[in-house]
């Protein structure tokens, strides 16, 4: 084997055993809130999936540095689950953005959801700077929690957005909540004075990784009457070129960071690249 295929390999399994030292923090999370984790519905091949994930995006970073991503990300899948299969009423989709948003600014929690949610407010705090990059925290929470409701009365009144709405709605995947999250608890000095701009960028990135998740996830979205891309009245030519679009507008906006934060800028990248490797679309083009 030559020593640049040693090398890759490597890498490759020292980032899967990162992985997998965080799979046993985030299983640990999740037996402590067994309630809003059902074995049914997440087995182990979720938590890998998950962690793998967050690996691969930074795998410079050690186990204790990927703690708050994992688990902004454990929490996401938990308040997403309770709204699209607990919540059965507009007002109890009202309170639920109501209490997580009063413990995002330090509320004493109510619930397990809301418990989860202020230890990973408590973690977050650790950082000094929290006290003035909360308010921008809480905004993006503010931001998921209003796109999931909308979902959800979509769902409800059974009404059919354009693709153009629904990608804007991407605020509900989370996936900018957790990328903030991160860059609070780890981020270079730089991403942490300029949060608000690269919030825009992963929040690009974001509507990209809504179409591409929703590829991803036709059949089984239909199979249980959750909203998709592919079943919103556009053919796939025209998925396929909206996410095309989405990479290359990401890509655009993700080039300037490198400049400053080099590891930011690759840490969005690899964002784009592991979904789109895990989805079998290797060149950001083929969605279907």
């Amino acid at each position: 084997m030559r020593d640049d295929e040693l090398d890759v390999a490597f890498e490759l399994g020292r980032t899967c055993a990162l992985a997998a030292e965080c799979g046993r923090d985030l299983r640990r999370c999740a037996q402590m809130y067994a309630d809003l984790f059902p074995d049914a519905a997440f087995g182990a091949d979720f938590f890998s999936s998950l962690t793998l994930a967050t690996a691969f995006s930074a795998p410079w970073a050690g186990a204790d540095r990927l703690k708050a991503v994992n688990r902004a990300a454990l929490w996401v899948t938990a308040v997403d689950r309770l709204v699209d299969r607990a919540v059965t009423t507009r007002e109890q989709v009202n309170r639920l953005t109501r209490e997580c948003l009063s413990v995002a600014e330090g509320a004493v929690p109510r619930s397990a959801v809301t418990r989860f949610l202020a230890d990973l407010r408590d973690e977050l705090a650790t950082v000094e700077d929290f006290g003035d990059l909360q308010g921008i925290w809480r905004d993006q929470l503010a931001r998921m929690l209003a796109g999931m409701a909308r979902t959800w009365v979509w769902r409800d009144t059974h009404t059919v957005p354009t693709l153009a709405r629904y990608v804007d709605n991407a605020d509900s995947r989370g996936s900018c909540f957790v990328d903030l999250s991160h860059w609070i608890y780890t981020a270079d000095d730089w991403a942490r004075a300029n949060l608000e701009d690269l919030r825009a960028v992963s929040r690009q990135v974001q509507r990209y990784l809504h179409l591409l998740g929703d590829v991803a996830s036709y059949r089984r979205d239909l199979s249980w009457g959750d909203l998709n891309a592919l079943a919103l009245g556009a053919d796939g030519a025209e998925v396929a070129a909206a996410i095309t679009n989405l990479a290359r507008e990401a890509e655009q906006l993700i080039g300037p960071v490198c400049e400053h934060s080099p590891r930011t800028a690759s840490y969005l990248r690899r964002r784009l690249g592991f979904q789109a490797g895990v989805t079998g679309i290797t060149d950001h083009q083929r969605a279907v």
